[in-house]
């Protein structure tokens, strides 16, 4: 049941978990697992679009993933492509626009290209902004942010005293979109595993034991609800949260 003044997140982001482990379960492939969690986003974006939240990143391909098995890397990178293929008449029927975070340096040219390309042809698209981290990390987010600001300053376009939190968030990733409101882990595991540190801060967190390739529409109405059940007090007490809400009526 959520709360009468509760309002809807404006943005998702989900670490897509288990893969593997549903493989395993249903005596698959280990690539099977990966290519069947790469149908359950489709449903999840429509849904999505269709309940108006306005930005919904997802967990790709993390840094630390470059450390599995050659054979499976290469897996997930094709289906990476044929995932960014598949997605641009998508963002274009639903006006989506697709983005890709993530550090790029490893990633083949022909992919970081084929990125740049759907980024370039859905950008005019406002309903929506699917975000796809590839190669990302939180820790290397907040990195080569630092490293940015570290530069304007070197070169006197800004001054120390200048940089704050509200300035810093301009300079990682998805710095022009909503701070992450909801954060929705399948597969079981409760950690965020080095995902969008910054950017959800103050997310409310929903795990799972549901395995991605399991994830439906159903279930995520369901975390959207429990996060719209939730008192979010952003370092408030209750009493002041209830007392802006009766002076906002």
């Amino acid at each position: 049941m959520s709360n009468d003044n509760a309002t809807a997140p404006r943005h998702v982001a989900i670490i897509m978990d288990g893969n593997n482990r549903f493989a395993k379960k249903n005596q698959l492939d280990k690539g099977d697992g990966h290519r069947e969690g790469k149908n359950v986003l489709d449903p999840i974006v429509e849904y999505c679009r269709e309940i108006n939240i306005k930005a919904l990143t997802v967990f790709a391909f993390s840094s630390e993933n470059w450390n599995r098995p050659q054979q499976e890397v290469d897996l997930l990178m094709h289906l990476l492509d044929e995932t960014i293929r598949e997605q641009i008449p998508r963002m274009e029927k639903f006006q989506i626009a697709l983005r890709f975070i993530g550090d790029r340096s490893r990633l083949s040219a022909d992919l970081c290209a084929l990125m740049q390309d759907a980024e370039q042809q859905t950008a005019h698209n406002t309903a929506m902004t699917l975000t796809i981290a590839v190669s990302y990390g939180g820790m290397w987010d907040i990195a080569q942010a630092a490293q940015k600001i570290a530069v304007e300053v070197k070169e006197q376009q800004l001054q120390p005293e200048q940089i704050d939190s509200d300035l810093f968030s301009r300079y990682v990733s998805l710095g022009d979109l909503p701070a992450v409101d909801l954060l929705i882990r399948t597969g079981g595991d409760y950690r965020l595993s080095n995902f969008l540190l910054w950017q959800a801060a103050y997310a409310e967190l929903y795990f799972t034991q549901t395995l991605w390739p399991e994830f439906t529409t159903t279930e995520f109405s369901h975390a959207i609800n429990v996060f719209m059940g939730r008192e979010r007090r952003f370092g408030k007490t209750s009493e002041q949260i209830q007392y802006e809400k009766i002076e906002k009526q």
